[in-house]
């Protein structure tokens, strides 16, 4: 078994790709099993530096790698199922891609308690655990996707290890130390976390920092099939292992300077409706406009992933044609795909259509 998984790691260690990864590829048909995707992962807990870290794999080793880190409270079932679950999308990214989602400590499905003698990790601290993660499998350069706290600590990540993130997208990031709007919200929620747990009112919170409103309910109506899952999925988080996360969050620095020395091609994603949006222009005016580009998605929150994922598969499609991927040309097409090609007249595909403001996404060909 050592021998094998040492085996596997110097394969890895090629690279983001070979030729032998795209263009021993076949073009043909892809079966993307939805249950699978929410149920096959293989789940490693790997002991780095600054603790445990749970890492959750889908898809063919031998593929480029794509990591993934959630939001606050959240972990992959909760923060990228929505995507993963449109059968396009997980038939873009599996084709070319191999997943790593990797979850933050004590946000992993089944999780204990973390000890009170742990450490409370900080945001850099996350960032060089991404990094040992990335060793452990023999991952030289990756692809990166992050939401809101996720992408801040990716981001980071980008920022300090330039040499091995080829591309970063974003999903209502923040990149600034916290403002005081925020610190306050926070703060008020590390409050409740500490002393009530995950109790109604908290995860009340949560939910208006992921959704909009729209789909968030009100008295009249009710909450959203996506709201009650997430909803769900918050019951089973320990109080403290958040509270953890939010307090390093809290304690985190500026990163405007470094974003301009970030190397990779950048596609970020905003809910207009989403309470980082500005932090997301802030960001977008920050980078080289060269290579990167903003998607703002209408009558949406933070979380685009869950709440509106088919808003990501165009901007996508083509931030990846800039690296020479492409996405299977035989599918099980499903009539909402804006991937797919259907008798529908053009303009019903459009983006203004699907509620999208987009800048365009020039790239850097390799």
């Amino acid at each position: 078994m050592r021998d094998g998984k040492c085996e596997e790691k110097k394969r890895r260690k090629r690279g983001f790709w070979g030729n032998e990864l795209l263009m021993g590829e076949s073009s043909g048909s892809v079966l993307i099993d939805v249950e699978q995707i929410s149920t096959g992962g293989k789940e490693h807990l790997i002991h780095t530096s600054y603790g445990h870290v749970s890492v959750t794999i889908f898809g063919d080793l031998e593929k480029p790698a794509l990591i993934t880190y959630p939001d606050v409270a959240l972990n992959y079932m909760s923060c990228f199922q929505g995507l993963f679950f449109c059968p396009e999308a997980a038939a873009l990214m599996l084709h070319n891609f191999c997943i790593y989602h990797i979850s933050p400590p004590g946000h992993e499905l089944g999780a204990a308690p973390i000890s009170s003698d742990v450490p409370l990790p900080s945001v850099d601290e996350m960032a060089d655990q991404v990094a040992e993660v990335l060793d452990f499998f023999g991952l030289t350069v990756v692809m990166c996707m992050g939401v809101t706290s996720g992408a801040y600590i990716l981001t980071l990540f980008a920022s300090k290890y330039r040499d091995r993130v080829l591309g970063l997208i974003v999903v209502s990031p923040v990149c600034k130390a916290p403002s005081w709007t925020e610190w306050f919200y926070s703060k008020v929620m590390s409050n409740l976390l500490y002393f009530c747990g995950m109790c109604g009112l908290t995860k009340d919170l949560l939910l208006q920092r992921y959704f909009s409103k729209e789909v968030r309910g009100s008295i009249q109506t009710t909450e959203s099939d996506i709201v009650q899952f997430c909803r769900r999925q918050l019951d089973e988080r320990h109080g403290m292992n958040i509270w953890r996360f939010l307090q390093s969050m809290n304690g985190r620095r500026d990163l405007t300077d470094e974003l301009k020395l970030l190397r990779c091609r950048t596609l970020i994603f905003v809910g207009e409706s989403s309470p980082f949006h500005s932090d997301a222009l802030h960001m977008t005016s920050k980078l080289d406009r060269r290579y990167s580009a903003l998607v703002e998605v209408q009558a949406c929150g933070s979380l685009v992933t869950e709440e509106q994922p088919y808003a990501m598969l165009i901007p996508m499609e083509y931030f990846f044609m800039g690296y020479g991927l492409y996405r299977p040309c035989q599918l099980s097409y499903s009539p909402r795909s804006p991937l797919s090609p259907t008798s529908v007249s053009p303009e019903l595909l459009s983006p203004e259509s699907m509620g999208l403001k987009l800048k365009p996404i020039k790239t850097r060909m390799s």
